[in-house]
């Protein structure tokens, strides 16, 4: 049986907060990789001459994903100054940008470099869902 990891810190982003993040990330992942998945969004093969295109009123699968982006940037625009910081640090930390030891020095660097901007600079990670997913494993959180 594994000890729990001892930290000398208190999050204050609620780690289930992060995990919400992660599959709202998820979600607007996957519906990006569906589309784009084959490389011919919107065509059907019928053989190996022809083709016709997919048409259908995409609008509602559109809105859905556009709704999970935009909750997403959302709730990331709503978090206070710390939880910010604790957020991008931990999708660095996910990134192998710091270790779990470098933690408060990646969250105070985070908080130096904090801007309007946030999550934009989240949301532009291809890979944001995975990077919050380590962070947090790093800390055992």
């Amino acid at each position: 049986m594994q000890r729990p990891i001892e930290r000398e810190w208190e999050l204050a982003i609620d780690p289930d907060t992060v995990r919400l993040f992660i599959l709202k990330a998820k979600a607007i992942s996957a519906g990006v990789n569906d589309d784009y998945a084959d490389g011919s969004e919107h065509e059907v093969e019928l053989d190996a001459e022809s083709r016709d295109s997919h048409h259908h009123d995409g609008l509602a699968e559109e809105k859905e994903e556009d709704l999970t982006e935009e909750e997403l940037r959302e709730l990331i625009d709503d978090l206070n100054v710390d939880e910010s910081a604790e957020l991008v640090a931990l999708a660095w930390l996910g990134r192998g940008d710091f270790d779990a030891a470098e933690w408060p020095e990646a969250v105070e660097q985070a908080r130096q470099r904090a801007n309007k901007r946030t999550s934009s600079y989240l949301l532009g990670m291809p890979m944001l869902a995975d990077y919050l997913e380590a962070g947090l494993e790093a800390l055992g959180a």
